[in-house]
C-alpha cells in the first residue's frame, strides 16, 4: 500500500529536478554569454535567477513542512534533509551563474585578451560535475557520486592553471591587460566554486543513500 508521504517525496523530487535543470541551464547560458561575448545572454542569466530563488525557498518549506507533518525516519528523514541541502548548493550553484555573468558585462566592450583554452575546460568539468551529481541523486547512485567528489581536484588545477597563466604571461608583463585579467580569473574561481557545490551534492548523496559522511573523511569514499 502506497503511503502518502511517497507521493509527497515524488513531488519533492519533479521540483528539485526543476530546481537542477534551471541552474544547469544558467551555467549553460553564462559560459555561452562569455565564449560570445554577449551582454544580452549574461543579462538574462541575472534577470532568470529570481526563479530559481524562489524555487530553492518553495523545496525548503516543502521539506520543513513533510517533516512537521509526518516525523519521517532512518531513509526517508535522510532523504528530506538532504534534499533541503542540495536545494541550498544548486541556488549557490546560480548565483555563481550570475556572478560570471556580471564579470561578463565588464569585458563585453573589449575582445578576448586571449583565446580561451583552459576555462571552457573547466566550464565543461563543472557542468559535468553538476550533471553527474544530479544524476546521482536522481539514481540514488553513490558510485556515481564518489566519482564527482574525485573530481573536485581537477577542478582546482584548472583553475590555478588560468590564474598563473594570466598573472605571468599577461598582467605582469603588461599593466594595460590587467581589466581584461581580472575577470576572466573571477571567472575561473567562479567555476571551480561550481565544482566545490556540485562536490557538496555528491557528499550528501553518499550520505543519503548509505549513511556514510564523507566529508572531511577521504577514507570514507571506499566503496561499502
Amino acid at each position: 500500500m502506497e503511503r502518502h508521504l511517497d507521493k509527497e517525496l515524488e513531488e519533492l523530487n519533479r521540483e528539485t529536478l526543476r530546481l537542477a535543470t534551471l541552474t544547469e541551464e544558467a551555467i549553460a547560458q553564462s559560459i555561452v554569454s562569455l565564449t560570445d561575448l554577449s551582454v544580452e545572454k549574461a543579462r538574462q542569466v541575472i534577470v532568470d535567477d529570481r526563479k530559481i530563488n524562489d524555487m530553492e525557498l518553495v523545496i525548503d518549506e516543502k521539506c520543513l513542512d513533510l517533516i512537521a507533518l509526518f516525523q519521517p525516519m532512518a531513509v526517508d528523514l535522510r532523504y528530506i534533509t538532504m534534499t533541503m541541502k542540495i536545494g541550498t548548493d544548486l541556488e549557490r550553484i546560480a548565483d555563481l551563474a550570475v556572478n560570471i555573468s556580471e564579470r561578463v558585462l565588464e569585458i563585453a566592450d573589449k575582445p578576448h585578451l586571449k583565446p580561451l583554452i583552459d576555462i571552457p575546460k573547466l566550464a565543461r568539468l563543472a557542468q559535468g560535475m553538476v550533471r553527474d551529481a544530479i544524476d546521482s541523486f536522481v539514481r540514488k547512485d553513490a558510485k556515481l557520486a564518489r566519482e564527482v567528489i574525485l573530481r573536485d581536484d581537477q577542478a582546482d588545477f584548472l583553475r590555478n592553471l588560468v590564474q598563473t597563466e594570466l598573472i605571468c604571461d599577461y598582467m605582469l608583463k603588461d599593466c594595460s591587460t590587467v581589466t581584461r585579467g581580472i575577470p576572466l580569473i573571477l571567472i575561473a574561481r567562479h567555476l571551480e566554486r561550481i565544482c566545490d557545490h556540485a562536490t557538496n551534492i555528491a557528499e550528501d548523496v553518499v550520505y543519503m543513500v548509505e549513511a556514510r559522511v564523507v566529508k572531511h573523511h577521504p577514507e570514507n569514499l571506499r566503496e561499502s
